[in-house]
């Protein structure tokens, strides 16, 4: 199940620690105060935090020494378990609503989210089909179809919590596995042209999701509404300037901005570290996929470089597309940015991909499945 020691990535390990210092150190100041006014203890969010960091280290020390034969032969009943806890959130009773959203499963003292599994499931099990037979993503039938239903299973069960952020990242990481392993452009194109349909018929198809469209466009239109995250991200990220008014000193997150320690927790790092930090932050997940991709490239055998592949795109385009909203570049869609937002279900599995990353990055020799 675990193999030998084998020297890791340097690079990619420093740029994982030094977003999780990030990430420490700006989810307690961003959350001190609504720490102190909800439990009248300005460090329950960050001592929970550092819980979290302490699983996510272990879980990702076990992915980075496990042997990449138990992963190719569990990734079925890996996915088969993931989607049954996605499954399991509908159920009454079981599933946990917040914000309007049942995304969640209850047990007891915290709360885990299956569409963090299922990101996970669905690049190990991609990977494994993609590499069995690589030559059969040219035909459409063989190659496209069947990956294109298992996606259509996936992304139809998040899309019931509702869930179209989640659902994006997952189908692009799968297109950006396609595109690796060589399918036909004008399949990727149609593809492509296909799910830019499905989102907008998704966004025409619920009210909510219209109005954040609208409020995109013109946060000012209803500030004290749709608009009200995004015009008080953009007050946070203006007054940081270039070098930010200092850690600890942010104005917005004396409850003014909502979800300041989680999905909007970048909009903190520009405020209290100005462009400088928010820059520094962009650099560091660039470098993140960067080496991700040159892990993929190096990979022993093509398993491993498409898990590399899908991996790093889950992480790259979330942080792109959180990042993107914060900056008010995209709408609202409620994704945490990897290793920098407040701990849980996200942390820990980013953590595990994370460490399943610095496993393929290991030095080894051209295999052959």
């Amino acid at each position: 199940m675990f193999a030998k020691y084998r020297k890791v990535d340097p690079v990619l390990l420093g740029v994982i620690f030094a977003l999780l210092l990030i990430g420490i150190v700006m989810t307690y100041s961003s959350s001190a105060v609504k720490g102190y006014l909800y439990y009248e203890d300005p460090y329950h969010y960050f001592k929970a935090e550092l819980v979290w960091v302490g699983l996510g280290l272990i879980a990702m020390t076990v992915a980075l020494l496990i042997d990449w034969k138990f992963l190719y032969k569990w990734a079925k009943p890996i996915l088969y378990a993931a989607l049954l806890l996605l499954a399991m959130v509908k159920i009454p009773g079981v599933g946990k609503t917040v914000n309007g959203a049942t995304r969640w499963i209850g047990l007891g003292i915290f709360s885990i989210q299956p569409s963090e599994v299922i990101k996970l499931a669905m690049v190990l099990i991609m990977a494994r089909f993609l590499s069995t037979d690589p030559y059969k993503i040219k035909f459409f039938r063989k190659g496209i179809v069947p990956s294109l239903a298992l996606l259509g299973v996936v992304c139809g069960l998040i899309m019931l919590q509702p869930d179209l952020g989640t659902t994006l990242v997952i189908a692009a990481a799968v297109f950006f596995m396609l595109l690796a392993v060589g399918a036909k452009i004008w399949h990727m194109f149609g593809l492509g042209l296909t799910g830019v349909g499905l989102v907008v018929a998704a966004i025409l198809a619920a009210p909510y999701r219209m109005r954040r469209i609208f409020a995109f466009l013109d946060p000012w239109a209803d500030p004290s509404g749709k608009g009200y995250q995004t015009i008080q991200s953009l007050l946070a990220l203006g007054p940081g300037g270039l070098f930010g008014l200092g850690i600890g000193q942010s104005k917005q997150k004396f409850l003014y901005l909502p979800e300041n320690h989680t999905d909007f927790i970048f909009a903190m790092i520009g405020e209290e570290l100005g462009f400088i930090g928010a820059s520094l932050v962009v650099m560091l997940f660039a470098l993140f996929i960067w080496r991700g991709f040159r892990a993929a490239i190096n990979a022993p055998n093509n398993f491993l470089g498409l898990l590399a592949v899908g991996l790093t795109s889950l992480i790259g385009i979330q942080a792109m597309i959180n990042m993107g909203v914060v900056t008010g570049v995209l709408p609202v869609t409620g994704i945490t940015l990897p290793f920098l937002s407040y701990g849980g279900t996200s942390l820990l599995f980013t953590m595990i991909a994370a460490g399943l990353l610095l496993n393929i990055s290991a030095t080894g020799t051209k295999e052959v499945i």
